[in-house]
């Protein structure tokens, strides 16, 4: 377990009680929840984290920057999510004059959150800390947000039909890779000759290469983005039975498709990171609601240094030009808030985008690059996000007295994955970010990711609703009579890029042609998934750019003809269709 300790800046202590009893479904072994009224722990992340600067890919975490000596710029970042939040930090930090443009009114994109007229905290999506989010971790470090995580047991846990749990059990005294070895070994999740073929097939992998040359099995597991895992890892003796009662929630939790239409680079990269790295698999969910516990630190962060937040303003158009010697510059971008309209103006513009957002930002004539050609060979997925309020502890499997009693909170006090529902992966938020989500007097609040989202996408929001209930109750039979006494759905018709096989080298760098023009983002190129590691990882790999650049974008500025003419400013401000991103 990972070091705990009571807040004391809340003047509170929490009082645990775990109860070993455990339930016995079908030889399933015993599973030892943690019981929590409301919890006000907090985990350091000064241990049990992954030290990803030693036997590591040199990509995933890249040295401290060296202090930057050059002219001071100013950066125009469109996107206040956290690739964009974490490129502005790294700017102010080296000196740098900061504004972030978001259209709409939160901040956080993806990781974002905010607070309905009831006071309900509705979400994006379910968030998820891996052990080895190095960047991330570092971020929430800088900006005082380090205490904000809960950790959890060091335990994937899998809810079968009928309440039957399986466990990847990573609790061992002997780390990696003998924790993992023997997780996937004992797993009761998988059948006997399952787990043997699962066994073999992960031998035969990159990742046992990474145990002694973390780079070399990067580079193997890039050539593999262009088969599917399905593919590589039954070609290698693994199970169909493998992939579908173990490898495909783990599958859509990861990229929100399954193992038919996952990469296996995508896997693999975290496989590989499983297998050198003890506490890599060890996960932390925030204490409460992103736009509390970790966008927020980071505004502050920001704006305590001169940073500023233009909250709804969105990117109308991009205005460039091109030197004499064919070197295409940005002059301006146009900017819209309702009937308000303006011209930004900067040495560095870096577009902080989705992939639709980035494919509504960019001019058609840049396409005739290949570099932004490819961007439009990527696609988002569809994901659909549902909250569900009970009245009582929906995940309490081992006593239905204590399942309907309100005076405390009872249940799986961790991210859940099964392979039985529309919904690969879930969490109970009550017991796992409690200081939002548990309420005095309520039960479980439910966090369930739709994936494949695109047959939802369509329906009303009640049917919606009305499905998930179905199959929670079919997870948990024990919740019957339990009733759903608030609800909540978020869509997003592209979330995640689809990380399909062959995709990987149409992801763009964060540096472009165009040379003052940047692009963070968690599908651009780098060694992590999408994800908000990966997020946090563009942001300090578009502020290294720009960083580099800094004599020759002053030069630039010098040399760029003033824009606001009459007749620019009107090509601009008579346009009415708006591309907000």
């Amino acid at each position: 377990m990972a070091q705990c300790f009571p807040a004391t800046c809340a003047g509170t202590r929490t009082t645990f009680r775990t109860d070993a009893a455990g339930l016995l479904l079908s030889g399933r072994r015993p599973v030892t929840q943690l019981r929590t009224r409301r919890s006000d722990v907090r985990c350091s992340l000064d241990s049990n984290v992954s030290n990803m600067s030693v036997n590591a890919p040199k990509g995933l975490f890249p040295p401290e920057p060296e202090h930057y000596r050059g002219p001071k710029l100013k950066v125009a970042i469109i996107g206040a999510g956290l690739a964009g939040m974490s490129t502005a930090v790294e700017l102010l930090d080296q000196g740098h004059e900061v504004d972030i443009y978001e259209s709409r009114s939160f901040i956080g994109g993806k990781v974002g959150s905010f607070v309905d007229k009831r006071g309900n905290h509705i979400e994006m999506g379910l968030h998820v800390f891996f052990g080895c989010y190095n960047n991330l971790f570092r971020l929430m470090k800088k900006v005082g947000a380090d205490n904000n995580l809960l950790v959890k047991d060091h335990t994937h846990t899998f809810v079968n039909k009928g309440g039957d749990i399986g466990e990847l059990d990573f609790r061992f005294p002997i780390g990696a890779p003998i924790h993992g070895i023997r997780a996937f070994l004992s797993t009761n999740q998988l059948k006997t000759y399952d787990k043997a073929r699962n066994a073999l097939a992960l031998a035969l992998s990159p990742v046992v290469r990474a145990l002694v040359d973390p780079d070399g099995a990067m580079r193997d597991i890039r050539n593999l983005d262009s088969i599917s895992f399905s593919d590589w890892f039954l070609s290698k003796g693994g199970t169909r039975m493998s992939i579908q009662r173990m490898w495909d929630p783990v599958a859509y939790a990861l990229g929100f498709i399954d193992c038919d239409n996952i990469s296996a680079r995508c896997m693999l990269t975290i496989f590989g990171l499983f297998a050198t790295k003890t506490e890599a698999s060890l996960l932390r969910m925030l204490k409460g609601s992103p736009d509390v516990y970790l966008s927020g630190p980071i505004k502050k962060y920001i704006t305590d240094r001169g940073g500023r937040f233009h909250l709804r303003w969105g990117c109308r158009e991009i205005f460039y030009d091109r030197s004499a010697d064919g070197d295409t510059y940005v002059m301006g971008i146009a900017m819209s808030k309702a009937t308000q309209k303006k011209i930004v103006k900067a040495d560095a513009y870096v577009a902080a985008c989705d992939v639709p957002g980035i494919k509504r930002l960019v001019p058609t004539e840049w396409r005739q690059w290949e570099f932004f050609d490819n961007i439009y060979k990527l696609v988002g997925v569809p994901v659909v996000t549902v909250q569900l309020r009970y009245n009582g502890w929906v995940t309490e499997l081992q006593d239905l007295e204590r399942s309907r009693q309100l005076r405390q909170a009872v249940g799986l006090d961790n991210l859940l994955y099964t392979p039985d529902a529309d919904f690969s992966c879930f969490a109970d938020l009550a017991l796992t970010s409690p200081e939002d989500y548990y309420l005095e007097g309520q039960g479980s609040l439910l966090q369930c990711v739709l994936t494949p989202g695109d047959p939802y996408m369509p329906l009303p929001n009640d049917e919606i609703i009305k499905r998930v209930a179905k199959q929670v109750l079919a997870l948990f039979p024990s919740s019957q009579g339990l009733e759903v006494t608030w609800s909540s759905v978020v869509k997003i018709g592209q979330s995640l890029y689809r990380e399909a096989p062959g995709k990987d080298p149409f992801r763009p760098d964060q540096k472009t042609p165009v040379k003052n023009f940047f692009l963070a983002g968690s599908y651009t190129k780098q060694d992590y998934i999408d994800s908000m590691e990966g997020a946090t990882l563009s942001g300090r790999q578009a502020s290294a750019y720009i960083c580099d650049a800094g004599e020759e974008l002053v030069a630039l500025r010098k040399k760029l003809t003033p824009i606001g003419s009459k007749e620019v400013t009107e090509a601009v401000y008579t346009r009415d269709e708006l591309s907000l991103v």
